[in-house]
């Protein structure tokens, strides 16, 4: 199951069987003016990974928002979500969340990228 709205995404998924991993995650966003790399986007992250609460954030300067699906399932792994986990029918939900990244942050189609941001 998931839901996604302009500046909120939210995916849940229940445990097939005992060994399995289930996940309940609420990802909220927002354009922040960062002091030292300007227009960035703000990603808070809480729920449960396997019945277990977290609460994370992190923010992208507006040049590599792009890349947040990368930085939230590292995220996820640090709370308990499986290397190996497979998201890809979330995908059309972090298509729908990419654009509204970029349209937030007016980011277009070759704009410049600082390679310092991409260590």
């Amino acid at each position: 199951m998931a839901s996604f709205e302009p500046g909120h995404l939210h995916i849940h998924r229940e445990p097939l069987n005992g060994r399995d991993f289930g996940y309940d995650i609420k990802i909220d966003y927002q354009v922040v003016q960062d002091p030292k790399e300007g227009k960035s986007m703000q990603f808070d992250m809480h729920g449960q990974i396997n019945r277990k609460d977290f609460k994370d954030s992190f923010t992208l300067p507006k040049d590599v928002a792009f890349n947040f699906a990368h930085d939230a399932f590292q995220i996820a792994v640090k709370h308990g979500m499986p290397k190996n986990a497979d998201i890809r029918p979330m995908h059309g939900y972090y298509d729908q969340m990419y654009a509204d990244v970029m349209a937030q942050l007016n980011h277009k189609p070759g704009d410049p990228i600082n390679l310092d941001h991409l260590d």
